[in-house]
């Protein structure tokens, strides 16, 4: 039994394995906590753009908004009323539809003011 090893050999080989594996262990975990902050910071950078996106909607849809109000203000006998409420449930995808949704419709009631005879304007 002279090739087999001494327990005290073999108990050096399995602490070494043992030492081996934590520091791969370690070196993974530096790894993947580097991969998701770099994510969580994509993920900010991400949402500090689509944050700006709708604010820049919010401004234009309030623009969009007085210039119809000025185009109503010339009709004494309509009032335009509140300002619409923010839906909360619109997608982000459709924003450009939703914007252009916009446009037409005031170029809509644009074309239909201008269209009334002088009198109904004023």
């Amino acid at each position: 039994m002279p090739d087999e090893p001494t327990a005290a050999v073999r108990y050096k080989e399995i602490m070494g394995l043992a030492r081996r594996a934590a520091d791969e262990l370690r070196e993974w975990e530096r790894r993947r906590a580097a991969e998701l902050e770099s994510r969580i910071a994509e993920a900010q950078a991400r949402l500090d753009a689509l944050a700006e996106q709708e604010t820049a909607a919010q401004e234009r849809a309030h623009r969009w908004w007085r210039m119809a109000c000025d185009n109503v203000d010339r009709l004494p006998w309509l009032e335009p009323g509140q300002q619409p409420a923010v839906v909360t449930s619109a997608r982000g995808e459709w924003a450009d539809r939703y914007a252009e949704d916009i446009r037409i419709t005031y170029r809509e009631l644009t074309n239909a003011i201008n269209d009334l005879g002088w009198r109904a304007r004023r």
